[in-house]
């Protein structure tokens, strides 16, 4: 809420808030029976929500950035007065909105308003002295975007006007062309264009399609991850899509996650829900047998499917979706092997990081709410007992982190890493969390050296995140552009005339035929239609053959990057090409 106190405010806050006021009265100025909402400082920028009697258009928003700057260049002194409640409801006596946060403010706080030339409005501040603080060519307004009311969908949508101010012209134009390579690389635009994937409507929002290319990324990095988690001593599941709502009541998701779950489906009278997680499933196989001491870890990785209720208004793109598959795992182990296991998938997630381009990282532990530990499953011992482990794990692997104090989920604490793209954007990332409670709920035990039952330890943990999620990371990550080993299409054969087109299907042939991804244009378009198309589709290689490259048995290779590396001999091709796989260069 805007009438919040602040205890705290950078100079540049207070110019991102004040010039939200200077924006609202060019509004109020420019469209009679506008009623205001909220209008904060947000990080790089402001905005303000208005319930507004039309939609606004662009060319608003132009006359608004007018109307600003000249209120600006005016220098309006901004005034604080302190007004008792029956002054502030008379004041704003015609604005609904502002009436309801009056209402709203505890009896005996003080209640303020700021006011510049004719606006006044209902705030906490603070403020710059005056609207010449803020420089007028530092300010652009962006777009108008819905907000309902207090963020709740039975109130009024609002229209909320996002802009953003900088000391200087440098900078807002800096942070502008910041924005506009944001949008060159948005996922949602680039995955239509490199035809990777969709949504439909019809078929429900949320849901996403992947279509052959898509599907040929996603199947790479899957792979890739089996056989790392092959090789780091773990076994893959497979666990159905639905289950019986008693696993979840068990589990305490029915208690503490009901909301982000989809309602029971009736099965031959039985309730049944769609999977919002993988742990049961995993707990379930553990008890098919008596596990040992010996046994112990059991390393359990699991590329799992799984729904969620998202409200339609959060959902974007690949990012916040219905339905996804985690690349998940599970590990069961001693308590004594606890920091041990926690330190390998660290390891493990520092390694997928690294290959996959992300060199720079945040890492947050985050923790119980200490005031409100009711929230919270399982023993105050066995909470202690976990985050000890985590936080032993990070200092001994040298790793600097934030703590977060009641961002745990409720079943235990957990260590969540967030990639920084090449826009220095964080992605969130793999989590590791540990738990004692799942063990205690469906009773999980192994025998120990002494004959007697004790409890494991489990580990829920995704070194990638959701793989809709981390697909549309990379495809901003590398603005389309993926690396060889990863690109869908590896090569484009491009012969230059029709009698050129059986040697390109046959030199096609030998590379598919080593393993690699390649496709012959043949089609009537010029050759440099066609470059420039494989170009635009981002395909790393695009390999010429004419009369020369056939007569020697070459290709003419050139980048993507638009750089001509000439003819080479196939055989030399190849080792290049296999090189970049190996290797997974990014260029």
């Amino acid at each position: 809420m805007e009438h919040e106190h602040m205890d705290e405010h950078s100079e540049l806050d207070r110019m991102r808030h004040s010039a939200s006021h200077v924006m609202a009265q060019a509004v109020m100025d420019l469209i009679p029976g506008a009623k205001l909402a909220i209008g904060p400082a947000i990080e790089d920028g402001f905005y303000y929500d208005f319930d507004l009697p039309r939609p606004l258009t662009p060319e608003d928003l132009e006359q608004i950035e007018a109307r600003m700057r000249e209120a600006i260049r005016a220098d309006y002194p901004f005034v604080r007065r302190v007004v008792s409640r029956a002054e502030a409801e008379a004041m704003f006596a015609d604005q609904p909105y502002k009436l309801e946060l009056i209402r709203e403010i505890p009896e005996g706080e003080e209640i303020s308003i700021y006011s510049h030339d004719r606006f006044t409005d209902l705030c906490a501040g603070p403020h710059v002295a005056s609207t010449g603080q803020i420089n007028p060519d530092g300010i652009k307004l962006l777009s108008v975007a819905g907000a309902y009311w207090r963020g709740d969908e039975r109130r009024p949508m609002l229209q909320r006007i996002y802009g953003t101010a900088w000391p200087t012209k440098a900078e807002l134009d800096a942070y502008l062309a910041k924005l506009a390579e944001i949008e060159r690389r948005d996922h949602r635009k680039l995955g239509k264009q490199l035809d990777l994937y969709s949504f439909h409507e019809i078929g429900g929002a949320g849901l996403a399609y992947w279509h052959p290319k898509g599907a040929r990324i996603r199947y790479i990095i899957e792979e890739f991850w089996r056989q790392e988690h092959f090789r780091r001593g773990y076994e893959i599941l497979y666990t159905p899509h639905i289950g019986r709502v008693d696993l979840w009541k068990i589990s305490g998701h029915w208690d503490f996650y009901r909301e982000n779950m989809y309602s029971p489906m009736d099965i031959e009278g039985q309730e049944y829900l769609l999977k919002p997680m993988n742990c049961p499933f995993a707990v379930l196989i553990y008890k098919t047998q008596t596990r040992s001491y010996r046994d112990l870890p059991l390393r359990w990785g699991e590329l799992g499917t799984v729904y969620r209720y998202e409200r339609s208004g959060v959902l974007h793109g690949m990012l916040r979706v219905r339905g996804f598959t985690q690349d998940d795992a599970h590990i069961f182990c001693r308590p004594d092997q606890l920091e041990d296991e926690i330190v390998g998938v660290i390891n493990l997630a520092q390694f997928m990081l690294k290959t996959f381009g992300y060199d720079e990282y945040l890492i947050e532990l985050s923790v119980r709410d200490p005031q409100n530990k009711a929230k919270y499953v399982g023993s105050e011992e066995n909470w202690v007992l976990a985050e000890q482990a985590l936080l032993r794990a990070l200092e001994r692997e040298g790793l600097s982190f934030t703590r977060m104090e009641g961002e745990a989920k409720f079943y235990g604490p957990a260590i969540d890493i967030k990639m920084k793209d090449a826009l220095g954007r964080a992605w969130q990332g793999p989590t590791i969390q540990v738990d004692f409670n799942f063990p205690e709920r469906f009773d999980l035990t192994y025998v120990g050296e002494d004959g007697q039952p004790h409890r494991p330890v489990m580990v829920h943990r995704t070194v990638l995140g959701s793989m809709e999620r981390f697909v549309a990371g990379l495809v901003e990550q590398y603005a389309g552009a993926f690396p060889v080993w990863l690109a869908p299409v590896q090569a484009v054969l491009i012969p230059i005339a029709d009698r050129h087109n059986a040697y390109a299907h046959s030199v096609a042939q030998k590379l598919k035929d080593a393993g690699y991804r390649v496709v012959v244009d043949d089609s009537s378009e010029r050759m440099n239609a066609k470059i420039r198309k494989a170009q635009l589709d981002k395909v790393p290689y695009m390999l010429i053959v004419g009369d020369r490259e056939m007569e020697a048995g070459a290709v003419a290779v050139r980048k993507r990057t638009g750089e001509d590396l000439k003819a080479k001999p196939l055989d030399e091709f190849m080792a290049m090409l296999a090189e970049d796989v190996r290797s997974k260069a990014i260029w």
